[in-house]
C-alpha cells in the first residue's frame, strides 16, 4: 500500500516538549511575580507556570478589565498578573480559605506599591463569598480553588460575568490526567465535568490552552 503524501503546506502534527517550554519561557517573569513563587514555594501555596501567567496579563488588557475576581489568592501570582494588564483603576477582588497566603499577597502588592483600594483580599469559603457578589459586574473570573467545586464556581462566574467577559479556568489539563480517560480520580472526573458543563452552556464560547497544566479561556456572549 502506498503511504499518502502530506500535502506540501499541511500543518504539522503537534508540537513537541521542546517547543512547548519555549512557548512558556518566552514572556520572563517580573521580579515581582518570581518573588511571589518563591514564597509560594515555602508555604506550599499553588504556582503558575510562566506562560500562564503571561496569559492571563495578555487577556486582561485585551479586553480592557477593570474589575476581576479570582479563586484562588495563592501568593499573588495571579493578582500581580491581572494588575499588569489592568489599567490604574483596575480592581482585583481576590477569595481564598487561607489567610496565610493573603497576608503574603497583600505584601507583594504593597511591595509594588499598588494602593490598598485596588485590591480586596477576602478570607473564606469561596462559594459563600461569590454568593455575595454582585450579578454581572466582572470582567474576568479566574477560578484557582478546590477542584471539587469547579461545577459550582463556574455556575457563579456564569452569574457574575457581563457580556464579554471571561471564565478562566487553572489546572483544566490537571496532571495530564484529564485526558487520560483511563483516570477516574473525584479531581479529574470534576474537572471533566466542568470542561463538558463550560462546552454545553450556550453563553460560553471556549477555547483550551496548553499552558501550564491548562487553561480553559470562555467569552460570555
Amino acid at each position: 500500500m502506498t503511504t499518502p503524501r502530506r500535502p506540501k503546506n499541511a500543518p504539522h502534527e503537534g508540537i513537541d516538549a521542546r517547543s512547548l517550554a519555549f512557548a512558556e519561557d518566552f514572556v520572563p517573569l517580573s521580579e515581582a511575580v518570581k518573588a511571589a513563587r518563591e514564597q509560594a514555594v515555602v508555604l506550599n501555596a499553588p504556582t503558575l507556570s510562566p506562560g500562564a501567567v503571561a496569559m492571563l496579563t495578555v487577556l486582561t488588557r485585551a479586553i480592557h478589565a477593570t474589575a476581576v475576581v479570582e479563586v484562588g489568592t495563592g501568593t499573588g501570582e495571579s493578582g500581580l498578573a491581572f494588575f499588569e494588564g489592568m489599567g490604574v483603576e483596575g480592581v482585583l477582588t481576590s477569595i481564598d480559605s487561607q489567610a496565610q497566603w493573603q497576608i503574603e499577597t497583600r505584601k507583594a502588592f504593597l511591595s509594588e506599591s499598588i494602593p490598598t483600594r485596588r485590591f480586596r483580599l477576602i478570607p473564606g469559603n469561596p462559594l459563600d463569598i461569590l454568593d455575595n457578589l454582585r450579578e454581572g459586574a466582572y470582567d474576568i473570573v479566574f477560578l484557582n480553588g478546590n477542584k471539587l467545586e469547579l461545577v459550582e464556581y463556574l455556575a457563579q462566574a456564569l452569574r457574575l460575568l457581563r457580556s464579554g467577559g471571561l471564565v478562566i479556568l487553572n489546572n483544566a489539563l490537571w496532571q495530564n490526567k484529564v485526558a487520560d480517560p483511563s483516570n477516574e480520580d473525584d479531581e479529574t472526573v470534576i474537572i471533566r465535568e466542568a470542561l463538558q458543563s463550560v462546552a454545553e452552556t450556550e453563553e460560553f464560547t471556549s477555547a483550551l490552552l496548553p499552558l501550564g497544566e491548562g487553561l480553559l479561556v470562555a467569552v460570555r456572549s
